[in-house]
C-alpha cells in the first residue's frame, strides 16, 4: 500500500466520492418532502407515520452496512459497490411512484439496504488505493461528498418541489446512477488487497471478536454509535432547539446551514492534520472539541459568537465520526477491513436512530434548551473515552498470505 496503483486507480476517489454523495442526498431528502406530505395530507401522513418511515430507512441502512460490508470481503469491493449503488437507485426511483405510506416505508427500507453498503465499501477502496502515510486525508476528502450531497439536495428541494412536486425529488435522486454505474463498471478497479485475500467465507466476521481485535472492535462500535447519534441528532433538531432557546426561525435554519458548512471545512482540516500527525490523537482531539463546543451552545450567546461556535461544532462533530472510519480502515488488515468498516457503520446507524429520538424526547419534555446540548456534550465525551480504549497497534495495516505484516498506522 505504499503507492497508488496506476491505470484505473485514478478513478477510485471520484467514483467513491460520488457514491458517498448519495448518502448525503438520503440524509436530507425526507426533510425536504415531509412538510409537503404533512400539509397536503398525502396518504393521511402524520408525524408518527413520518417517524416510522424515517426509522425504516435507517434500519435498512443498518442492515445494509452490516451485510454488504461483510459481503465485500468475500465477493470484492468493486462488485459490492456496484450492487449497492444499483440497489439504492432502483428503489429510490420506485419511491417516486409509491401508492401508500406503507409502500413508501418499505421502499425506503429497501433503498437503505443498498445505501448502507455504499459508505463502508467506498471507504475500503479509498483506503486501499491511498499511499502509505496518508492516515485520514483520503477518507475525509471522500466524505465531503456526504455534505455536498446534503447541501445540493436541500437546494433542489427549494427549487424543484414547488414546480414539479415531491415525487420528482426521488427521480432526481435515482438519476445519477445512469451516469455513475456505467463509469463504475468501466473504470472502477478491484482492490489488489482483496485479490490476495479473496474467498474467506464468514472468517472476516468471526475475526472481529478474536482476542487481538475484540477490544478495538467494541471500542469502535461504541464510538461510532455516539458519533452518529450526534450527527443525526443535531441535523434533525438543531433548528427546533434554537427556537426553544428564543432564536427566530430564520436564524435557527441558518444555523443548520452553518453547521454543515463547518462540517465540510472540518473534514478537510482534520484529514490534513491526521496525515501529518496521527489518527489516534486527532480523533481524540476532535471528539473533545465536539464536547466543548456543544457544551458552549447551552449558553445564550451573542449572535456573532453563536455562529462561530456552531461553525466550530460542525467542524468537530462531523469530522470526528469520519476520522473513526479512517481509523478503522487503517487499524484492521485487508482480510477483514470492509467487514470491520461495515459493522462499525452498521452499529453507528443505531446511533443515527437514537439521536433524533433523544432530541425529540427532550423537546417533548420541555428540556431541549439547555439540556439538549448538555446531553449531546455528554455523548461527545463518551465517544472520546471509548475511542481512547482502542488498542495501540502498528502491525495490521496489510495482510499477505493470511498473516499481518508490519506497516504502521500512525497511532
Amino acid at each position: 500500500m505504499s503507492t497508488i496503483p496506476m491505470g484505473r486507480g485514478g478513478w477510485v476517489r471520484p467514483l467513491c466520492w460520488s457514491a458517498v454523495l448519495l448518502d448525503g442526498f438520503d440524509l436530507v431528502v425526507l426533510g425536504t418532502i415531509t412538510p409537503v406530505l404533512l400539509s397536503d395530507k398525502v396518504w393521511g401522513y402524520t408525524p408518527s407515520v413520518a417517524a416510522a418511515v424515517s426509522t425504516a430507512g435507517l434500519a435498512g441502512m443498518t442492515i445494509g452496512a452490516l451485510t454488504i460490508g461483510t459481503v465485500t470481503d468475500v465477493i470484492g469491493r468493486r462488485r459490492s459497490l456496484l450492487v449497492a449503488v444499483a440497489g439504492f437507485s432502483f428503489f429510490t426511483l420506485l419511491c417516486a411512484f409509491a401508492p401508500s405510506a406503507g409502500t413508501f416505508g418499505v421502499l425506503r427500507f429497501l433503498a437503505g439496504l443498498g445505501l448502507g453498503g455504499c459508505l463502508p465499501t467506498a471507504i475500503t477502496l479509498v483506503t486501499e488505493y491511498s499511499p502509505k502515510g496518508r492516515n485520514g486525508g483520503p477518507t475525509t476528502l471522500v466524505m465531503t461528498g456526504y455534505h455536498v450531497g446534503a447541501v445540493i439536495t436541500a437546494l433542489l428541494g427549494i427549487l424543484v418541489i414547488p414546480s414539479l412536486g415531491w415525487r420528482a425529488m426521488f427521480v432526481i435522486g435515482a438519476a445519477p446512477a445512469l451516469v455513475l454505474l456505467p463509469l463504475m463498471w468501466k473504470y472502477l478497479p478491484e482492490s489488489p488487497s482483496f485479490t490476495r485475500d479473496a474467498a474467506q467465507g464468514l472468517e472476516p466476521v468471526k475475526s472481529l471478536l478474536r482476542p487481538e481485535f475484540r477490544r478495538s472492535t467494541l471500542a469502535f462500535w461504541v464510538t461510532s454509535f455516539m458519533g452518529l447519534l450526534l450527527v443525526y441528532g443535531l441535523n434533525t433538531w438543531l433548528p427546533q432547539i434554537m427556537r426553544e432557546a428564543g432564536y427566530p426561525l430564520g436564524a435557527a435554519l441558518s444555523l443548520l446551514l452553518v453547521l454543515n458548512l463547518g462540517a465540510i471545512a472540518g473534514l478537510l482540516v482534520a484529514g490534513r492534520i491526521a496525515d501529518k500527525v496521527a489518527l489516534r490523537p486527532v480523533t481524540l482531539g476532535w471528539f473533545a472539541g465536539a464536547t466543548i463546543t456543544l457544551a458552549l451552545l447551552s449558553i445564550r450567546l451573542p449572535s456573532v459568537i453563536l455562529y462561530v461556535v456552531v461553525l466550530l461544532a460542525g467542524v468537530f462533530v462531523f469530522a470526528a465520526q469520519v476520522l473513526v472510519y479512517a481509523y478503522v480502515g487503517r487499524m484492521f488488515p485487508a482480510a477483514n477491513r470492509a467487514t470491520s468498516l461495515g459493522w462499525t457503520a452498521g452499529v453507528g446507524r443505531l446511533g443515527a436512530i437514537a439521536g433524533p429520538i433523544l432530541g425529540g424526547a427532550l423537546l417533548s419534555a420541555g428540556l431541549a434548551f439547555p439540556w439538549g446540548f448538555y446531553a449531546f456534550a455528554l455523548v461527545g465525551g463518551l465517544a472520546a473515552i471509548s475511542v481512547s480504549l482502542v488498542e495501540r497497534r502498528s502491525a495490521v495495516a496489510e495482510v499477505t498470505g493470511g498473516s499481518a505484516v508490519g506497516g504502521g498506522i500512525g497511532q
